[in-house]
């Protein structure tokens, strides 16, 4: 059984879009017709350039190769052009088709994904979600507005979540680290308290940011938030310098959480040796794929690390992040997106049940790709799947974060 055809299907969530501008799914055929899917999330080139990344991955290191040798293949791209060091496009590219493998072998062998890595160790996994507006909320305002996020808070608890994710610090921009703005430390500790009073001890609160501060700005923050016991702080400062986030570990007594960003276990290797974090949020479909994902899991083992992998994509990379958390020991959560479109794309073949994910244990992913939904969405824009603010914070007027609803390319798009 060998590699050999490669399908790329670019596909765009409706409004408002909760997981990005667009998804970009691969479909690999073997030379016996058992087909893979995988979903590479890789945004610093757009669909076509990406497309064109994906092929070459493909065509020069896997197409023909048989696809038990995972390993081998990951060395290959790895290594491409002299390289040997994570190369966050051309590993976005990989880690989708890496998954489309690990989906062809389950098939192959009439066995789920997870029993190809070890077996189960966690038959439910915890589930989370972003704070996402009510349908009688109004969409822009929701990010801004504690009552509304409590709200919203207290209804996904209802309905059996026990850890709920939001974002109300401010920009994040492409000037890289900043001081917060004084009314932005003020809206999230009043977020942290109205969040923290709507679910009381029945949820974990899940402090969202996105790279946007500098080291002492992190500190200065995060120790304002202290009070009401996050479960997280994520990636408070900007991924390109690793080292920092040990200055804030130390400083903040709240967990740091990061990973969405960074690509392969060299890169988490260096969070793990300083201690810069104790939660790791790899995006499968970014990071490497299942098994260079499955091999950080150990690694975080032995420093007493814990999983929790990222999500603001499709449903295909959410199948593999689930194969993976069921398979080891020290997965702490997984996010979620819960989007009738979501649900439609893989025909529901995975659901959250009352705050817990049921994994299945059908071959393969356990998933059945609607291809003519997904090819009768196309991205027809110009934006990348997330878009950073060229503005600077504003110290003045304050700031307001919209949320994961993507804008236009020239308003930024957070997440």
């Amino acid at each position: 059984m060998k590699l050999h055809a490669l399908e790329i299907i670019t596909t765009a969530p409706p409004a408002p879009g909760w997981g990005g501008r667009y998804w970009t799914l691969v479909k690999v055929t073997t030379d016996t017709g058992i087909t893979g899917w995988g979903e590479c999330y890789a945004s610093s080139v757009g669909p076509d350039a990406m497309k064109a990344v994906i092929e070459d991955v493909f065509d020069r290191h896997m197409r023909g190769e048989s696809p038990e040798n995972i390993e081998l293949m990951f060395r290959r791209a790895y290594s491409s052009g002299f390289t040997q060091r994570p190369d966050l496009t051309v590993m976005g590219a990989f880690s989708g088709l890496e998954i489309a493998c690990w989906d062809i072998l389950g098939k192959a062998r009439g066995r789920p994904v997870w029993a190809l890595l070890g077996g189960q160790m966690t038959p439910k996994v915890r589930a989370y979600t972003y704070l996402y507006p009510l349908p009688h909320h109004d969409i822009n305002g929701f990010w801004t507005n504690p009552d509304a996020q409590a709200e919203a808070a207290a209804h996904y608890v209802a309905k059996g979540f026990t850890a709920v994710k939001f974002d109300p610090a401010g920009p994040y921009t492409i000037r890289g680290g900043h001081q917060p703005a004084l009314t932005d430390i003020a809206l999230s500790v009043e977020m942290c308290k109205a969040i923290r009073s709507a679910v009381g001890n029945k949820a974990d609160l899940l402090f969202g940011t996105h790279g946007q501060f500098n080291t002492s700005g992190a500190i200065r923050l995060g120790q304002a938030i202290e009070p009401y016991l996050p479960l997280w702080y994520e990636e408070p400062i900007p991924p390109d310098n690793l080292l920092e986030f040990a200055e804030v570990a130390r400083a903040v007594r709240i967990p740091i959480a990061t990973g969405e960003r960074l690509t392969t276990k060299a890169e988490f290797a260096t969070l793990l040796r300083t201690g810069g974090a104790k939660i790791l949020q790899p995006a499968l479909g970014r990071a490497g794929g299942i098994w260079e994902m499955k091999k950080l899991s150990g690694m975080a083992e032995a420093f007493n690390a814990e999983m929790a992998p990222h999500l603001y994509a499709g449903p295909v990379e959410w199948a593999a992040n689930v194969h993976l958390c069921t398979s080891i020991p020290n997965v702490l959560l997984a996010e979620t997106i819960e989007t009738p479109f979501h649900e439609a794309l893989i025909r529901n073949a995975i659901r959250v049940e009352d705050g817990f994910i049921t994994v299945p244990d059908t071959p393969g992913l356990g998933i059945d790709v609607d291809e003519e939904l997904a090819r009768a969405h196309p991205f027809t824009g110009d934006g990348l799947h997330l878009q950073m603010q060229e503005a600077p914070c504003d110290y003045k007027n304050g700031n307001a974060f919209t949320g994961g609803a993507p804008t236009e390319p020239k308003d930024g798009a957070p997440r």
